[in-house]
C-alpha cells in the first residue's frame, strides 16, 4: 500500500508509481527470459522437428541469435521488447506483433465482457450480502462467491456448453461468430464487434455478441466470486462508521444509507482488487478460449506452446505481462484519484 503522507499530491504520486513501473517490468522481463532459456530441448529443433537438415538448423539458430552468449541474447530482448518488437515465431515465420493485431481483438472483448458481467452481478449482491449480514440470503450469496471462484473454469464451461445444447440448441457455443461474419465483415480495428458496427452491420453484431455470451458467462463467473466477498466484507465495515451512524440519526432511509453512503466508501479497495483481477483474467482467458474455440491470444499461446515455439511464447508472455503492469499502474492511478488519501 502506499503511504500517506500530509504533503502527499497527485502529480508525485503519479511520477513515483511511474518510475517503480520501470523496475517491474525489468523483474518480469528478467524473469520471462530466464524461465524459457532454462528448459530442456533446443527451441529450433523442437519447432521445426526432423523436417531441416543440420547445417538448415544452425542457421536458424544463428538467424535468431541461439548462437551468441546468453548475456547478448538478454540484452537484445531487451532492447526488442523496448522497439516493441516481440520476435518472429520458429514454426511458421509469423511476427508475433501481428499475431497480437490480428487474435488481440478476441481476447480483448472478452476480457471487457467478462469484466462487464462481474460487475453487474458482483456488485449488487455483495452490497445485498453486505446490508443482510448473517442471513439466509448472505449465506446463499456467499456459497455462490466460493462456489464460482473456485470452480474450475474449464469445467464450468464445458457444463454450460452441455447445458445449451440440451435445452437450447439454436445458441451457438464455439467459435467468436459464424462464418459469413467473420469473413464478410471488413477488418479495419482488429475487433469483429467494432467492426460489425461500423460496417453497419446489425445482423453481424447480434450474431457477434450471441457468440460472446457462453464464453463472457463462464470467465466473468470467476471474477464475480472474488468481487462479491470483498464488496461485502467492506460494506460490513463501512455500515460501523460513525459517518453511517450520523446518517441513520438523521433520519435517512436505511436503503439510501447504504446504497449512498457505506457502498461508496466501500468501493474505494474494490477498485484496486478488480484492476489486479485482470492478470487472473488473462490467465482464465486461455482456459476458456481452448474451451469455446475463441481465436484469441489464448488459443494461439496454447498452440505455439504445443509446437515448442520458444520465440512466440516468449513474445506473447512478455505482451501479457506488460499488460498487467500498465493495467496496475492504471488502476493505482485511479485509485489516487477517487481516494485522495492513497497518495505518497
Amino acid at each position: 500500500m502506499s503511504t500517506v503522507t500530509a504533503s502527499g499530491s497527485l502529480p508525485r504520486y503519479i511520477a513515483v508509481r511511474l518510475m517503480l513501473v520501470i523496475p517491474m517490468m525489468w523483474v518480469l522481463l528478467t524473469m520471462v527470459f530466464v524461465l524459457l532459456r532454462i528448459a530442456p530441448g533446443d527451441p529450433v529443433s523442437a519447432a521445426v522437428g526432423d523436417k531441416l537438415s543440420e547445417d538448415a538448423l544452425d542457421a536458424r539458430r544463428a538467424a535468431l541469435g541461439l548462437d551468441r552468449p546468453l548475456i547478448v541474447q538478454y540484452l537484445d530482448y531487451l532492447g526488442d521488447v523496448c522497439r516493441l518488437d516481440f520476435g518472429t515465431t520458429i514454426s511458421n515465420g509469423r511476427p508475433v506483433l501481428d499475431i497480437i493485431a490480428n487474435q488481440g481483438g478476441a481476447t480483448l472483448t472478452l476480457t471487457l465482457g467478462a469484466f462487464l458481467f462481474a460487475l453487474v452481478v458482483g456488485l449488487p449482491l455483495g452490497r445485498l450480502a453486505g446490508r443482510r449480514r448473517d442471513s439466509a440470503l448472505d449465506a446463499g450469496i456467499r456459497i455462490f462467491g466460493i462456489v464460482t471462484y473456485a470452480a474450475p473454469i474449464f469445467w464450468v464451461g464445458l457444463m454450460l456448453v452441455l447445458f445449451v445444447v440440451r435445452f437450447v440448441p439454436s445458441w451457438p457455443t464455439y467459435d467468436i461468430a459464424t462464418a459469413e461474419t467473420k469473413y464478410l465483415v471488413p477488418d479495419r480495428t482488429g475487433i469483429l464487434l467494432l467492426d460489425a458496427a461500423l460496417d453497419n452491420d446489425w445482423v453481424g453484431v447480434r450474431d457477434v455478441l450471441q457468440h460472446h455470451v457462453l464464453p463472457c458467462f463462464t470467465l466473468g463467473l470467476l471474477i464475480c466470486g472474488v468481487i462479491i466477498r470483498l464488496v461485502r466484507v467492506n460494506v460490513i465495515q463501512s455500515l460501523k462508521g460513525d459517518y453511517v451512524e450520523a446518517a441513520r440519526a438523521r433520519g435517512i432511509p436505511e436503503r439510501r444509507v447504504v446504497r449512498f453512503h457505506a457502498f461508496r466508501n466501500a468501493l474505494v479497495p474494490v477498485v484496486t482488487v478488480i484492476g489486479l483481477q485482470f492478470a487472473l483474467t488473462l490467465s482464465g482467458a486461455i482456459l476458456t478460449e481452448r474451451t469455446f474455440n475463441w481465436p484469441g491470444l489464448g488459443t494461439e499461446l496454447v498452440a505455439y506452446v504445443t509446437a515448442r515455439d520458444y520465440v512466440a511464447v516468449q513474445g506473447l508472455v512478455t505482451f501479457f505481462a506488460i499488460a498487467v503492469v500498465l493495467v496496475s499502474l492504471i488502476v493505482d492511478i485511479v485509485n489516487a484519484l477517487i481516494d485522495p488519501r492513497v497518495r505518497y
